[in-house]
């Protein structure tokens, strides 16, 4: 790659498709977390994917009608998709966001690309080297440390965040969508094959927030923030973010957005002070560096790498 290659791919306007992502990503936290007490959870979560899936429709309803044999061949895998990284994660993001800030939640999911190695390592035989190690140990000493609010002592007395073991629990999964994703391409073009799991997820989380309504008396109280909240969520965290994030990938490839996705915590830091007024402790800092630095050790002499959401 030449340099003004280089150059001509970090343009402006691919700079803005790269932060743009992280950006929308952060603020789905936040809101996230601004509605607890408003939207349950899981209606907040149904909500998201049913919206978004709808302003999707009008563009991919067509494809998706035409790829109806392909999609029923590869009903195990889109059952899959469907429930990793569309209902599981980011309904469990939103039950943690009850119980924990969103910067723990950001930092948290920012561990998520060496659960991706590690798991590629035990579940699907991917070769690990000591660089992925070591940027795994990294990483978890992070996470740690995000979760204990830098006090190791309470892992042996168990004062840590529910919130936290639930996201832990989300990016996990996140971790098997993304071999999922992988080992068992759907073979459409991104939006059509992101509107396909759409509707599965969106079917899946249903009876779910149904049981939390109605057995479990999480009932939302829909005011205009709320709407807003959902549009937001769905059109901004949901599409537009994808599709931002689907042409900086194209432009630049599959490594250099990664890095620009670590600015995920940044941005849910600065939009959590501004809109909750929760300031960032050194527990933060150090946390996210640990993560970080785990993240570039374990990345070294590796390109691929799992998105984002």
């Amino acid at each position: 790659m030449t340099e003004a290659f280089a150059h001509r791919k970090l343009d402006p306007s691919t700079l803005l498709l790269l932060v743009l992502p992280p950006l929308f990503w952060a603020g789905n936290a936040v809101v996230g977390r601004m509605m607890v007490g408003s939207l349950a959870p899981l209606e907040l979560s149904f909500w998201r994917w049913c919206v978004a899936l709808l302003a999707a429709l009008p563009f991919t309803g067509a494809a998706l009608w035409r790829a109806r044999a392909q999609l029923w061949r590869q009903r195990g895998a889109l059952a899959r998709m469907g429930l990793l990284g569309i209902a599981c994660y980011n309904s469990l993001q939103y039950v943690a966001l009850h119980t924990t800030t969103p910067l723990n939640v950001a930092l948290i999911s920012s561990a998520g690309p060496v659960f991706i190695v590690l798991i590629g390592a035990l579940c699907y035989r991917e070769r690990v080297g000591v660089d992925a190690l070591a940027g795994a140990a990294l990483s978890a000493i992070g996470v740690i440390v995000v979760v204990t609010q830098g006090q190791l002592m309470h892992l042996a007395q168990l004062r840590l965040a529910v919130g936290d073991f639930v996201m832990l629990l989300a990016v996990l999964l996140w971790g098997f969508y993304t071999w999922e994703l992988r080992r068992h391409p759907l073979g459409l073009p991104p939006l059509v094959g992101l509107s396909a799991q759409m509707a599965v997820g969106t079917v899946i989380i249903a009876p779910f927030a149904l049981w939390a309504r109605y057995a479990l008396g999480e009932v939302s109280h829909w005011a205009p923030p709320g709407v807003a909240a959902v549009l937001y969520v769905a059109l901004a965290a949901s599409l537009l973010a994808y599709v931002c994030w689907g042409e900086a990938v194209a432009r630049t490839g599959a490594q250099i957005p990664v890095y620009f996705a670590n600015l995920l915590p940044v941005f849910v830091a600065l939009l959590s002070f501004v809109f909750l007024h929760e300031g960032i402790r050194t527990y933060h800092v150090v946390g996210a560096a640990l993560i970080f630095g785990g993240i570039h050790v374990a990345l070294r002499g590796r390109t691929r790498v799992g998105g984002r959401r």
